[in-house]
């Protein structure tokens, strides 16, 4: 690991104090994984993607979309206008995550009748 940079010549999501895994965290909850899903489709405005993430509290879509912006999967802008008009995106990032998520979201659907439940 270079000091100087905070970077890793080596990542291991197995070790301990590798940051991979507050990145593993945030994508493997399903309410990312289905905002960056829903996020797929088009730019999105916060009630948009509440009505499209059914059970979804504000709260808990606020507190994910602020972790997704803050590790850059998503990109909100706010438009000055009465009222506020804001949207979110995916970054580059995000879209680059998003077919693994979209592949596991289907695996979970094809496979959900051999799952015990």
């Amino acid at each position: 690991m270079s000091c100087t940079t905070d970077r890793h010549d080596h990542h291991d999501v197995y070790a301990a104090q590798c940051p991979c895994r507050d990145v593993l965290d945030l994508l493997a909850n399903k309410w990312s994984a289905l905002v960056i899903g829903a996020l797929e489709e088009g730019p999105r405005r916060f009630g948009a993607l509440q009505r499209r993430l059914e059970g979804v509290s504000p709260k808990v879509l606020t507190n994910t979309l602020r972790r997704l912006e803050e590790k850059g999967f998503v990109n909100r802008t706010v438009y000055p206008a009465v009222p506020l008009h804001v949207e979110y995106e995916l970054t580059a990032l995000g879209r680059g995550v998003a077919q693994p998520l979209a592949r596991l979201r289907d695996w979970v659907e094809d496979h959900l009748d051999e799952i015990p439940v």
